[in-house]
């Protein structure tokens, strides 16, 4: 699979299952060892040849943010509440599907012709936003689109300007795409790649999978926020796209260990893998599931710089994309 294929794909959190089956069909074409959990999680193991040698899960999740519909209005129009951190700025006059036909529709509000001055000195909050399908009342939107149906972004994965591309999803499809290149190599490690469930909620598949796996060193690749765009002071950037890799030391989930942390850097060093150091504690990720569970085992952070992170477009550069793998596929060779 490519990373088209792989943002093409609807799968907001709890709802992985289109996802889930196309990751199964590409990973049992690499590894022999593939298994689906109870949280939904898909586990491929290869075994390694030298059981001396710790084992290594890579982790990425599936699941992106998204909308599931509460309500209607008696016009017929959805209402909904957010999957995952969404900033409703972002949302409003977005395309979406909804539901398993993926019907087209559009996320609206109140038109500013219509607003209050104090209306446009806040935020509208998602109970002031709906999406339209084009229902004629709220029985066909009933029909359509039952409560709890679900609703993803619609946007087209487009590559522009020097090596990047737009697309929604790509957090974390960006570390699902590494995860399959690393099944495609052979490790003198065991080496397990989880494609975990429901991150943007909580972490939750991530839980079930370090339950069960209970790694020596887990190491999640992820997408993460790149607040590198406009005036924004170069102390102030988290990290930049088109900079390489990000290594993190400290997140609001997890602590790097700081062995792992400093072989990271280390190894890109020495093999001219374009890296960054991750410039400010935000956000959280499956990492802090893996360390706190059971005996614990020790993390660190791979990620993608994302621009307009849990948003409809969100934009990387492919070039970090081969960075993330080239240094997860380089630790592993190098154990």
């Amino acid at each position: 699979m490519d990373l088209k294929q792989l943002t093409d794909i609807d799968a907001v959190s709890g709802n992985e299952n289109a996802l889930r089956r196309a990751i199964v069909e590409a990973a049992r074409a690499l590894c022999d060892d593939v298994t689906i959990d109870r949280s939904g999680n898909v586990i491929a193991t290869k075994p390694g040849t030298d059981d001396r040698l710790p084992h290594v899960v890579l982790s990425a999740h599936m699941d992106e943010v998204g909308f599931m519909i509460v309500g209607y209005t008696d016009d017929g129009l959805l209402r909904i509440r957010p999957i995952g951190g969404i900033d409703p700025r972002v949302a409003v006059s977005k395309w979406v599907r909804v539901g398993k036909d993926a019907l087209p529709g559009v996320i609206g509000a109140m038109a500013i012709h219509l607003q209050t001055p104090e209306d446009r000195q806040r935020v509208l909050a998602f109970d002031k936003l709906y999406i339209d399908i084009g229902a004629k009342d709220q029985k066909e939107a009933e029909r359509l689109c039952p409560l709890g149906t679900y609703a993803a972004f619609d946007t087209p994965y487009t590559p522009f300007g020097d090596g990047f591309v737009a697309a929604k999803a790509l957090d974390d499809r960006v570390g699902c795409l590494s995860l399959l290149r690393i099944l495609e190599n052979d490790y003198a490690a065991k080496v397990t790649c989880a494609f975990v469930t429901q991150e943007e909620v909580g972490l939750r598949g991530a839980k079930g999978a370090a339950f069960t796996l209970q790694p020596d060193i887990a190491i999640v690749l992820e997408g993460t926020a790149a607040n590198d765009v406009g005036d924004v002071p170069a102390r102030s950037r988290v990290c930049e796209a088109g900079n390489g890799v990000c290594v993190s030391f400290m997140d609001g989930a997890s602590i790097a260990d700081r062995g792992l942390f400093q072989s990271m850097l280390s190894l890109a060093a020495s093999e001219g893998i374009p890296h960054q150091v991750k410039r400010a504690v935000t956000g959280g990720n499956d990492a802090g599931a893996y360390q706190r569970t059971g005996a614990g085992a020790r993390t660190v952070v791979l990620s993608v710089p994302c621009r307009y992170i849990h948003s409809g477009a969100s934009v990387a550069k492919l070039s970090d994309i081969d960075a993330q793998y080239a240094l997860a596929h380089a630790f592993l060779n190098n154990l």
